[in-house]
């Protein structure tokens, strides 16, 4: 009986770790800019070789995962038919809007939600016929204290919501700007040598996101490229009232 009480214990966790790792697979290869041999991976995993392939081929079985000619291991195309249900209606609304403003002024727009204390690039937009821009691919994260959109997302939350959802981290005053200017900006906070300004999006019933612009330089002023991810972030606001 005592042998039984101490599985019955034990299964949980165990179930627990695989998932775990699983997911932090997913993470490491979504972030790797290069596909990744088996040895890399239980290598940032911190796992023998065994244990990442058994992960691997369970993902792999559920196209999260793909191999290529030589072994090496990259994000499948299954992780897209997820990416796809993640704030719906947001990904929807916000693409044309985003689609224009990065075509119109060149750079990189993309939108960024909270995910507990980290700003996630959601969907992000890239423009056609330009020279060298700033990538920000989805599912790239930063903490929320830094950056024009961690500003944006926190100016639109009141000092109280704000003690309320993340204890302990400071209200910056650059959010109190934002919230005076309509915008925020940032600059060398994310990436070394990139700018980057954000307007907030507030959804109902939803904690609030953030339309950015993210580049190295601009012939427009900040004030100008808030002013159009202002008009941006409420026609996005309207498709989702």
């Amino acid at each position: 009986m005592d042998s039984v009480q101490t599985s019955a214990t034990v299964a949980p966790s165990s179930h627990s770790q695989t998932l775990s790792r699983g997911i932090r697979a997913l993470e490491i290869l979504a972030e790797a800019r290069t596909p990744l041999s088996i040895a890399e991976l239980s290598t940032q995993l911190g796992v023998h070789r065994s244990i990442a392939y058994r992960i691997l081929r369970t993902l792999e079985d559920h196209s999260l995962v793909v191999r290529d000619a030589a072994g090496r291991v990259q994000a499948g195309p299954g992780l897209a038919a997820l990416a796809r249900g993640v704030a719906g209606d947001l990904q929807s609304a916000a693409l044309p809007e985003l689609t224009h403003l990065a075509n119109s002024l060149g750079m990189t727009a993309f939108v960024a939600v909270l995910n507990q204390h980290d700003c996630v690039t959601l969907v992000t937009v890239e423009p056609r016929h330009t020279g060298a821009t700033v990538a920000q691919r989805p599912g790239t994260r930063h903490s929320v204290s830094a950056g024009a959109p961690g500003i944006a997302i926190q100016s639109a939350m009141t000092e109280q919501d704000w003690a309320r959802f993340a204890p302990g981290q400071q209200y910056r005053e650059a959010a109190r700007t934002a919230q005076r200017t309509g915008y925020a900006v940032s600059h060398d906070e994310v990436i070394e040598g990139v700018s980057s300004v954000a307007v907030s999006v507030r959804i109902p019933g939803q904690l609030p996101a953030a339309v950015a612009l993210v580049y190295i330089r601009s012939q427009h002023t900040p004030a100008e490229l808030g002013a159009q991810l202002a008009d941006c972030a409420r026609t996005i606001e309207q498709q989702l009232r």
